[in-house]
C-alpha cells in the first residue's frame, strides 16, 4: 500500500491543483514530505487521460507546456478527466538533472517501483498502481535531456500480444499528435520504463522526444503545445473539429538489433553524421580523439545496423558505455510478418 497522500479528490468535478505528498524524514525535518504538484480537471463522463512531464528533470519543454495547461485549461473546456503531473520526478526537476539527487534514481527505469522504497521508487509505484488504473491514455513528454539531441518524434508503445484494436488505436493516436515522425516501440513489458507500466495496465501509452540538449527551443515547445491540443481533440475531450491528421507522418521503429552505438574509450567524440542521415552497417559514426594525449591515434566508431540517425550525443566528452547515436527504420508490426 502506498505511503503517498494526496490533497486531490480524483472523482470531484471541477478543477483542482494540489500535491502528492511523499514521506521524506531527514534530520532537518523529521516529518518532512516531498510535495509533487498534481492537477485534475473533471467534467462528467469521457476519456481519462494522464499527462506527464518531468519524468527526467533536465527535459523542459513538457514541463513548460503542462504548467501552462494547468493554468489555462478550464473545466468547461473538456469532457472527461485529465490528470496532469508537470514535474513528476520533483527532486530531479528542481535540480535540473536526469536523476533524483536524493537517491540517484532514474524514474523512467524504476517501474513498477516500491511503495516502501526510496522516493523515486515510491513515485513509480504510485503512478503504476494507482494513477494508471484510473486511465485510458497516458502521455509522457520527453526531450532527450542534457546528453542527447533528438530529431523530434511522437511515440506509441505496446506489446506484441496487445489486441489489434489496441495497437491500431495507439498508432492512430500517435499519428494524430502532429509530429512528422512517429516511433513505434512494440515489445514485451519488463521492469523499467513508464510505457511498461502502461502496458501492464492496458493503457494506451503515448509520448515522444521533442528536442534535447537540456535547452528550451521555441520550436520544441510549439510541438508539445500542438501535441497536447491534438491528443485531447483526438480522444474527443475537446471540440477542435478543425484539427486534421498529419498526412505526411512516417512510421518508424528501432532496428531489432544494434540500434544504439556505444563507445568504449574516454575522449572527445566527433560525430560523422547529422540527424536524419541514412546509414548502413559499417558506415562511420564518428571519431574519438585524445587531446590529453595528442600522440595517440584517434579511434573510429562505426554503425552496426542500418537506418536513419534519430538521436545523437550532444556532449562532446565521452566515457566507456556512452551512447553516441540511435537509429530507426520503417516500422514492421510483429503481426505483419
Amino acid at each position: 500500500m502506498t505511503q503517498i497522500n494526496t490533497t486531490i479528490d480524483f472523482d470531484l468535478e471541477g478543477k483542482q491543483v494540489g500535491w502528492l505528498r511523499l514521506p521524506y524524514s531527514v534530520s532537518r525535518s523529521a516529518y518532512g514530505t516531498i510535495s509533487v504538484p498534481i492537477a485534475t480537471i473533471v467534467n462528467g463522463p469521457g476519456p481519462q487521460i494522464l499527462m506527464i512531464a518531468g519524468n527526467h528533470g533536465d527535459e523542459y519543454e513538457g514541463q513548460i507546456v503542462l504548467t501552462r495547461l494547468i493554468q489555462k485549461l478550464k473545466t468547461k473546456d473538456i469532457s472527461g478527466r485529465i490528470v496532469i503531473l508537470p514535474a513528476l520526478n520533483l527532486p530531479a526537476v528542481t535540480a535540473g538533472e536526469r536523476t533524483s539527487p536524493l537517491d540517484g534514481g532514474n524514474l523512467n527505469r524504476s517501474f513498477p517501483g516500491d511503495p516502501n522504497g526510496n522516493p523515486t521508487e515510491m513515485i513509480a509505484d504510485y503512478v503504476e498502481n494507482y494513477l494508471l488504473k484510473m486511465m485510458d491514455v497516458v502521455v509522457d513528454f520527453h526531450c532527450g535531456g542534457a546528453s542527447l539531441d533528438y530529431r523530434p518524434h511522437a511515440s506509441a508503445h505496446f506489446s506484441p500480444n496487445a489486441t489489434p484494436e489496441h495497437k491500431t488505436r495507439s498508432i492512430e493516436a500517435a499519428k494524430a499528435l502532429g509530429v512528422p515522425h512517429v516511433m513505434i516501440f512494440e515489445r514485451n513489458p519488463e521492469p523499467g520504463k513508464l510505457p511498461d507500466a502502461a502496458m501492464r495496465n492496458g493503457v494506451i501509452s503515448l509520448g515522444g522526444e521533442f528536442g534535447g540538449m537540456a535547452s528550451v527551443k521555441r520550436s520544441s515547445v510549439t510541438l508539445v503545445e500542438t501535441a497536447v491540443e491534438r491528443v485531447l481533440a483526438h480522444f474527443c475531450m475537446i471540440d477542435k473539429t478543425f484539427i486534421t491528421k498529419n498526412s505526411e507522418v512516417r512510421i518508424m521503429a528501432p532496428p531489432k538489433f544494434n540500434d544504439h552505438v556505444y563507445v568504449d574509450e574516454c575522449g572527445i567524440f566527433e560525430p560523422a553524421t547529422e540527424l536524419g542521415d541514412f546509414v548502413i552497417a559499417g558506415d562511420l559514426c564518428g571519431h574519438i580523439l585524445f587531446p590529453e594525449n595528442p600522440s595517440r591515434d584517434e579511434i573510429k566508431v562505426y554503425f552496426m545496423s542500418e537506418g536513419e540517425v534519430v538521436c545523437k550525443r550532444h556532449l562532446g566528452r565521452v566515457q566507456p558505455g556512452d551512447c553516441v547515436a540511435h537509429l530507426a527504420t520503417e516500422f514492421i508490426s510483429e503481426n505483419s510478418k
